[in-house]
């Protein structure tokens, strides 16, 4: 029952009291936006959706309105030069995806469900996580996004980047939201929303590996990747 009426009860009342609540924060983003970069606002974006339909994703600009067509298109790593002034600060704090509460409020999108992708990165997907990964609404996070926090770092240090994702991060990542939709449940999004809260703070936390029972296990090379980054602070 709650994959339905009253998950979308929740989502509409959580948004539109955060909606509320975090007004007097968005109106100096946006403020901040119309005077810096390219002084637009908002970034519409093609995405996939439920039932693997396509649909509009509300975001604050944070790159040059032609990063799709440039460096490494959809990819975005540590340092991009397409990143805008205050994008890197609103990236890092995950303010850049507050607007998606109007996607929650029109009903295309959940507080917490799989990450909406751009169809190219959605295709790097094994064909089988294709077809049941929206099966449930996308989320503003998710348990993929909480375990793919620092997705950048991982992507930099790959030769070929998408080459990388393909391989090793989409399937783990699909695999991550497979998990969730096989344990959805109101308890399971409460916690997921309080760790999105934890790791902003604590970036480098195991936190969810423990709280969460079941987790797909991280894949070797990307254990391999943290070790290094860790051997090198």
């Amino acid at each position: 029952m709650y994959k339905h009426f009253f998950k979308r009860v929740f989502d509409f009342v959580f948004a539109f009291i955060a909606l509320i609540i975090l007004s007097p924060m968005l109106i100096p983003v946006i403020i901040g936006l119309l005077l810096t970069g390219e002084h637009y606002v908002f970034y519409m974006q093609n995405r996939v959706g439920y039932k693997n339909r396509k649909f509009k994703i509300w975001k604050f600009a944070t790159m040059l309105k032609e990063s799709p067509n440039l460096g490494t298109g959809s990819l975005t790593l540590r340092n991009d030069p397409r990143i805008l002034p205050l994008g890197g600060f609103l990236r890092k704090t995950k303010i850049n995806e507050l607007p998606q509460i109007i996607n929650v409020l029109i009903g295309n999108m959940s507080i917490v469900g799989p990450r909406p992708q751009m169809k190219v990165d959605f295709l790097k997907f094994p064909e089988h996580l294709q077809k049941v990964i929206y099966n449930a609404k996308p989320g503003i996070t998710g348990i993929g996004s909480i375990i793919f926090r620092d997705e950048e770092k991982w992507i930099s240090l790959a030769d070929d980047p998408h080459q990388f994702d393909k391989e090793h991060i989409a399937p783990y990542k699909g695999e991550l939201e497979k998990w969730y939709q096989d344990n959805l449940s109101f308890w399971t999004d409460l916690k997921i929303i309080f760790c999105t809260a934890w790791i902003i703070l604590y970036s480098k936390s195991e936190l969810p590996y423990k709280i969460f029972k079941g987790l797909p296990p991280k894949p070797d090379v990307l254990k391999i990747i943290e070790d290094k980054e860790t051997e090198a602070a």
